[in-house]
């Protein structure tokens, strides 16, 4: 039986505090980056406080599914930061308590979170989502004069440039107005310059009416049929009162229902199923169309006689019988015919296909559209689970509370979600990925992530330890260990210099004759190395010798020695004799051309360096040698001495 302890209330008060305040900041952050994209949609449009309180409203309601995973991965991670660093999680761990069981209250939490979201993207996130377009459709229909800036050049109506020095929101009008129309080109160029004007959508929003008052009218006049005179170079016209029809900007005109029938984050599951049934019934009822017009018009075989059918075999098979003979024996208008009516039937049906390959592009785009928000219902509210199992156990491994470091870590895991989930977007939507490969891939990315940072959480292990990171890439790399050996304060034993110097001796002779057979220079044999490994014992047991007498004369207060014991390399003693540990993974190496070649440079590399570490070793172990020789000498002339 399942029973809530006082460690679990403890905790989920804990995330329950963070995670409120976490929301209202990502959500925020999400508002402002949506604001940024539609500010040129709000600026210097007139709009009302109501206008802008519903704006925000909508906006705040269709951003909360985005808002809950990131502040579910903040939350998380803070609170398991915060008990690390307090050490109370080395004392829930030394209670006996595992850390999934701390996590038990909080995955209740997170998995009602989780519906909580699929619920409000499915029932209240697709009516804000059509009231918040609505409402931008409206707001771009809204008094075009209004959308026309002070003070600068505006090109946002058809084959005109405008400038206004003032204008009125109240009345509408505008001041100081100067206009440059083009035509057909530069050439045909016209002026207009006018005291005050008035600009005006007309009823069916197809066009711009603009009145001019008390202005004049300067147009080239180099067109066709005046390209030859030079006494009339151009049209003057002063008015009191003019009027101008303009071509209606498309970003005025969105109001169409088609738009809004087709909006699919507009739409709940059921809805989204409903219209996948209904544009397939549709579409492949067109589709069906399309292939029956294509039979009957481009594979339609007429009916032809025994006699008509033996004719055509005979000059088919006749010598001689070309295309290009026949076409050459038509009179010359009978070519011109020809030709044209090939040319004509070609054109003609390369544009059917062009309209034909619109249609059902679009008709695949809409469905596409419709399956990619329907899987991405379920992936979006999967999210909020897959990031508590980042967040929690990277808090854990962390152990630093607050919104410094946490921050940075959510950010940058929040960033590598949304690129990827974006990217599999904009390639599912394109057709060029399939729809659930694109939508998943980024949660197919995280789960193994969260999997990992979970495990390693639960085993105590130091995911982030940058020594044995340094150590990897350092036996990756093939990077040189250096020794670091200090004088001991405090010495128990002293160096026994005879026995080490017998010793020293003997490594300084096997490092001789294991050179004179090894022979390190040359290329190592390909066959050994991939595939009959062979150890290589000699160079362990001088290694290990060597190690010995380095820690022995450790225990030294000379500092000539010490200073000589750090010249001593590190001897990699594997490195050169094969590529890695297991036998198969050699043979693989092996078989992969490029990779095993590198590989194989890369043994010779470390026998090289083999090479010269032995030659640093012998002549070290010489310098240490006479360095003992004159500690006996002196210790000796000191007995005699005394």
């Amino acid at each position: 039986m399942l029973r809530i302890k006082k460690l679990d209330i403890f905790i989920a008060k804990q995330f329950g505090l963070l995670f409120i305040g976490t929301f209202f900041i990502c959500q925020f952050v999400l508002m402002m980056q949506f604001l940024w994209r539609y500010i040129d949609e709000l600026i210097g449009k007139g709009l009302t406080m109501e206008v802008m309180a519903q704006f925000f409203w909508y906006m705040g309601l269709m951003l909360v599914p985005q808002a809950l995973p990131l502040a579910i991965l903040l939350s998380s991670l803070i609170t398991f930061g915060n008990l690390g660093e307090s050490s109370e999680l080395t004392a829930i761990k030394a209670a006996g308590i595992s850390l999934m069981q701390s996590f038990r209250s909080l995955i209740v939490i997170t998995i009602i979170i989780m519906f909580g979201s699929f619920y409000f993207q499915n029932n209240i996130g697709p009516s804000s989502n059509m009231k918040l377009t609505q409402l931008l459709i409206s707001m771009k229909q809204k008094s075009p004069e209004l959308e026309i800036p002070e003070g600068i050049f505006y090109d946002g109506i058809p084959n005109c440039n405008l400038y206004v020095q003032k204008k009125d929101i109240k009345t509408g009008k505008l001041y100081g107005v100067m206009i440059y129309r083009m035509t057909d080109s530069y050439e045909d160029a016209a002026i207009i310059l006018a005291d005050s004007a008035m600009l005006q959508s007309t009823a069916e929003k197809k066009h711009l009416l603009l009145t001019l008052w008390s202005g004049e009218w300067f147009e080239n006049m180099q067109s066709s049929e005046m390209a030859n005179s030079a006494s009339v170079p151009y049209r003057r016209e002063s008015f009191i009162s003019k009027r101008i029809v303009l071509d209606f900007d498309a970003d005025f005109n969105m109001t169409d229902a088609a738009s809004l029938s087709n909006n699919a984050k507009g739409k709940s599951l059921e809805q989204i199923y409903h219209t996948i049934d209904s544009l397939n019934a549709r579409y492949d009822s067109v589709g069906r169309s399309y292939l029956a017009d294509a039979s009957v018009r481009y594979y339609r075989i007429p009916s032809v006689s025994k006699a008509d059918s033996a004719n055509a075999i005979k000059k088919a098979d006749a010598k001689g019988y070309e295309i290009d003979t026949l076409f050459n024996r038509l009179p010359q208008s009978q070519k011109i015919r020809v030709i044209n009516s090939a040319l004509s039937d070609i054109r003609q049906a390369s544009s059917d296909l062009d309209f034909k390959s619109m249609m059902t592009g679009d008709a695949d785009q809409i469905i596409r559209l419709h399956k990619i928000e329907a899987i991405n219902k379920f992936m979006l509210a999967l999210s909020c689970l897959i990031f508590f199992f980042i967040g929690a156990p990277l808090g854990a491994i962390i152990r630093k509370g607050g919104l410094g470091f946490p921050v940075v870590i959510s950010v940058l895991i929040f960033i590598i979600y949304f690129i990827l989930d974006n990217s599999g977007y904009r390639m599912a939507r394109s057709g060029m990925w399939a729809i659930w490969f694109g939508k998943g891939l980024a949660s197919a990315v995280m789960i193994p992530l969260a999997i990992f940072v979970t495990w390693k959480a639960t085993n105590d292990s130091a995911v982030f330890n940058i020594d044995a990171y340094k150590e990897f890439f350092a036996k990756l790399l093939g990077i040189r260990l250096k020794r670091h050996i200090f004088g001991k304060e405090v010495i128990i034993n002293n160096p026994d210099y005879t026995t080490d110097a017998e010793k020293l001796a003997k490594i300084t002779e096997d490092v001789y004759i294991y050179n004179k057979v090894q022979h390190l220079k040359r290329l190592p044999n390909f066959i050994n190395v991939f595939f009959r490994y062979q150890p290589d014992h000699e160079i362990e047991r001088i290694n290990e010798e060597l190690e010995n007498v380095i820690e022995d004369l450790t225990n030294t207060k000379n500092k000539f020695i010490l200073h000589d014991l750090n010249k001593y390399p590190i001897l990699a003693t594997k490195a050169h004799t094969r590529p890695f540990e297991r036998k198969w993974l050699n043979i693989a190496a092996a078989i992969i051309v490029p990779f095993g070649i590198v590989l194989y440079l890369r043994m010779w590399r470390f026998r090289m360096r083999l090479y010269r570490d032995l030659r640093i070793i012998s002549q070290t172990n010489t310098d240490i040698l006479g360095r003992i020789k004159d500690i006996q000498t002196r210790n000796n002339q000191n007995v005699t001495i005394k």
